[in-house]
């Protein structure tokens, strides 16, 4: 259990320090002063050093088909297994220009095959299974798959998944877990798994660069159809290395962690996962979700397994808190060995804040417990800053990491934020005109965010959030609306009505907000959550907010955010601009001069 003086320990954690360079042109950078040590070679070679180190420490755990139990994997146990299955690709001729597509959830084999694909030069890329089991139309997935050009597809389940792949011509072999033997033509994993591995893996193993692409992540989409983002092993490798010097309690404790997050998406994929297999600790996979009827899946894990380090987002830990407020003994059970709680960007609302405190004061008496985050991108593999020192409240995104270079420019008015540096991507997959857009004269990635410094006289304290620019938009009068920084006040105001808010306004003359309830206020009358809308924007109006910070009208949803149209990603975040282009319909309505009892207006 870390002491009380952790976060003061030099030998624990790196303290905070930055530079600031000024240019003549307004705009400044940030860059850590401390120099990026040497990192891997390849992400395979974490798994070559424990199999050899540890090989008998569990790397990798999930629910036995029982749901009692648990199936672990220790690192001898893992390498063996990525040997055979890399075998396997290469008796399968998987060449190094097409990708290794997964399609499935975190499991074992998913992890297996996407690691026996980096072990020999080849690209591994997982979907998001909304795309294939829970989407209607396969139509998006049929497209991605087209441009992808995998030589194989996976997913764990072809009864779950088949479908989603019939009519789609494809010349790439087709492998599952299960139910192989009901799809013609279709590989069993297992058939993989008992591949005798020979000395061609290492040969392959030993050619790979460090800038060979070892994955394919796509983005969310926010801005139009999904690009491909390049992911080296050079930038994975070294965006753990830079955590490695920051967080540098990690070189004597091996993480355990109980995580959710997809490994289609950069947080679960890249920063958890990766920092599991480069420190030798070990993953449980958690079957849960922050939904009703998941989390408590989730909660059962968390008690069962104790994490040292809990990572999630902010829609996670507002599920989590009413049953660890309700319930010390599962509170302290789950917060007894956590060195921190992380929250992803600068989107956990100041309530969901104060309630975790206040929940690991009661059960962890002495013991605060140190809640912190991190920021960037798929471009950026991910971590770009980290707020490596106690904070008093959320909006801070910390300072950037040892390797990195963090420029700000002024944009209207504000600085937007743009990176350089050993852990930034090379470009989109075949997409030049979308890649030269992505990035400046200088060569900074424009990562479309803007921030500004907490104390301009000392940026060792960092960075403030200050939400997209594209997101902001201005009002009728030429007032600019701050979306990210107006969203998180509000939802923050009406926990627990209310899950998320997507605020409108664009050229008109006041701020709308369109509402998406809450489970909790399902459970209320209609007009419970209308009162509590306009005591909000009653008290916001009453306390002297402008105009760009005080909406006066809303309207709560009858559908909720749907993740086949792209409204919400799997990490739980709203898109604003695709539910505005969606629910066109109700913007007009919630703006519309005619009465209308479902919108609550402040007059």
């Amino acid at each position: 259990m870390a002491p009380n003086g952790f976060l003061d320990d030099a030998r624990q954690i790196a303290p905070p320090r930055a530079l600031r360079i000024d240019f003549d042109d307004g705009s400044f950078a940030l860059r850590s002063p401390v120099a990026l040590r040497p990192y891997a070679r390849c992400v395979g070679e974490w798994l070559e050093r424990w199999a050899r180190e540890t090989p008998d420490a569990i790397a990798l755990a999930e629910r036995d088909d029982s749901g009692e139990g648990w199936r672990r994997l220790d690192y001898r146990a893992l390498r063996q297994a990525v040997g055979a299955v890399a075998q396997g690709l290469l008796d399968l001729g998987v060449p190094a220009g097409r990708p290794v597509v997964i399609l499935s959830d975190n499991a074992i084999d998913h992890a297996v095959l996407m690691l026996a694909t980096l072990h020999i030069g080849r690209t591994a890329c997982s979907l998001s299974s909304a795309y294939s089991r829970m989407a209607k139309d396969p139509a998006r997935l049929h497209g991605m798959l087209r441009a992808l050009d995998p030589a194989l597809v996976y997913a764990s389940d072809a009864r779950l998944y088949g479908a989603a792949l019939d009519g789609l011509s494809l010349d790439a072999a087709r492998v599952f877990s299960r139910h192989a033997d009901t799809v013609p033509g279709a590989l069993s994993f297992e058939r993989l798994l008992q591949t005798p591995e020979t000395p061609a893996v290492m040969q392959a193993f030993e050619a790979i660069l460090p800038d060979d692409h070892a994955k394919y992540l796509l983005t969310s989409g926010s801005t139009g159809r999904p690009k491909v983002v390049i992911n080296t092993h050079r930038m994975l490798c070294a965006n753990q290395q830079m955590m490695a010097q920051t967080w540098r309690f990690l070189d004597d404790e091996k993480p355990v962690l109980v995580d959710w997050l997809p490994w289609s998406h950069t947080f679960g994929g890249n920063h958890n996962l990766h920092m599991v297999l480069c420190h030798g600790g070990a993953l449980y996979i958690d079957e849960g979700r922050p939904a009703p009827g998941l989390i408590e899946k989730t909660l059962r894990n968390l008690r069962e397994v104790r994490p040292t380090l809990l990572f999630n987002v902010p829609r996670g830990f507002d599920m989590l808190l009413p049953f660890l407020e309700a319930d010390d003994a599962l509170a302290a059970e789950v917060m007894s060995r956590l060195r921190l709680a992380f929250y992803a960007a600068a989107a956990l609302a100041p309530s969901t804040w104060q309630r975790l405190e206040a929940v690991a004061r009661r059960v962890r008496p002495g013991q605060s417990l140190w809640l912190t985050t991190s920021w960037g991108a798929t471009e950026t593999s991910p971590a770009i800053t980290s707020a490596h020192w106690r904070l008093d409240g959320a909006g801070c995104i910390g300072a950037p990491l040892p390797g990195l270079e963090l420029k700000f420019v002024p944009n209207g008015d504000k600085l937007e934020m743009r990176v350089k540096g050993v852990s930034v991507f090379p470009g989109y997959r075949n997409a030049p005109r979308e890649t030269a857009e992505a990035f400046d004269d200088e060569g900074y990635y424009r990562i479309g965010d803007a921030g500004y410094l907490a104390d301009p006289a000392r940026p060792e304290r960092g960075v403030m959030f200050h939400g997209r620019v594209a997101e902001d938009f201005k009002l009728a009068s030429g007032t600019w609306v701050s979306v990210g920084t107006l969203r998180v006040d509000l939802v923050s105001r009406l926990a627990p009505l209310v899950q998320d808010i997507v605020v409108t306004g664009h050229d008109r003359s006041e701020i709308g907000l369109l509402v998406f309830a809450s489970p909790q206020a399902a459970t209320q009358p209609r007009e419970a959550l209308h009162a509590a809308l306009l005591g909000v924007m009653r008290a916001l109006r009453d306390a002297g907010a402008g105009s760009s910070q005080s909406p006066v009208r809303a309207l709560v949803l009858g559908a909720p955010p749907d993740i086949d149209a792209g409204e919400i990603t799997d990490k739980g975040y709203i898109n604003q601009r695709a539910v505005l282009t969606r629910r066109a319909a109700e913007v007009e309505r919630l703006h519309a001069d005619a009465d209308d009892p479902e919108v609550v207006r402040l007059t």
